[in-house]
């Protein structure tokens, strides 16, 4: 009796743990990998709860520095504001706290779906997921916002105009500006990722280079608040440099294509 003829190779490696789930069994993960990660971030904000009022004065700091000498001051509208005002201060603080923690429970999530090699890339993913989160928000805070505070208080340059800036719009502008900035500096890690499964390619992001230069600039014009040309510039050249490093990143982690198999005549 002649052995039994073993399968044919396809060409595609099969996953390790070829576990099949439901859609209600992601549903039920993802419920839990984002309730983790709210613990993270409510763990964060106790440990920075006892420091907020130190951190919104660094905060306001690029803010008041625009204004005259003698009158550095923030207002506030309610005697509730303050009070809301640290509150999301002690939210944000978590967030930027528990972001590595945010990261893993995000890896979880998707690893399930990797191969065992692929897997190994945990710990990359989230110190370059980490440093550039927080590197985005330095950013930010020490070269964008020096220059551009001043340019926004230039177009109130008229003798008529006094300031009076509060405490909950200027707290929501810096945060939303820190936040953008380190959500940007992601984008690296988050092509790399889309690369790994398959959802994007090198090719693919080339080929629309261009168009992407444009959302790019347009998408820098959104998140700085204001229209000018450096300011732009400080933002906009960081994307486009960041989209070309997603593309080698693409390149050396993008899922090969199983090479074509000659089919020989019998």
């Amino acid at each position: 009796m002649s052995p039994a003829a073993a399968p044919a190779p396809t060409g595609k490696p099969e996953p390790e743990n070829d576990v099949k789930l439901t859609f209600w069994d992601h549903l039920r993960e993802l419920r839990k990998r984002v309730l983790l990660a709210l613990y993270g971030v409510l763990v964060g904000m106790v440990a920075v709860g006892a420091f907020v009022e130190q951190l919104f004065h660094h905060l306001m700091e690029p803010v008041l520095k625009t204004l005259p000498e003698g009158h550095r001051q923030i207002y506030f509208t309610s005697y509730i504001e303050p009070m809301m005002v640290y509150i999301k201060v002690a939210l944000y603080g978590g967030i930027f706290a528990a972001a590595p923690w945010v990261l893993y429970q995000t890896w979880q999530f998707i690893a399930p779906g990797l191969y065992k090699r692929e897997r190994r890339l945990v710990v990359p993913f989230l110190f370059f997921g980490t440093l550039l989160f927080y590197g985005g928000g330095a950013f930010c805070y020490w070269l964008v916002m020096p220059q551009a505070f001043p340019a926004m208080a230039a177009f109130a340059s008229d003798q008529a105009l006094a300031p009076m800036l509060t405490m909950s719009e200027q707290l929501t502008l810096v945060l939303a500006m820190i936040l953008g900035f380190g959500i940007v500096f992601e984008v690296p890690v988050i092509i790399a990722f889309l690369a790994l499964i398959g959802l994007v390619s090198a090719e693919g992001l080339a080929k629309y280079r261009r168009y992407a230069v444009i959302g790019n600039v347009v998408a820098a014009a959104i998140i700085t608040p204001t229209g000018d040309p450096l300011n732009l510039a400080i933002m906009a050249v960081p994307m486009i440099v960041f989209y070309e490093i997603g593309i080698v990143l693409a390149r050396l982690l993008g899922k090969k294509k199983a090479p074509e198999t000659a089919i020989k005549p019998v």
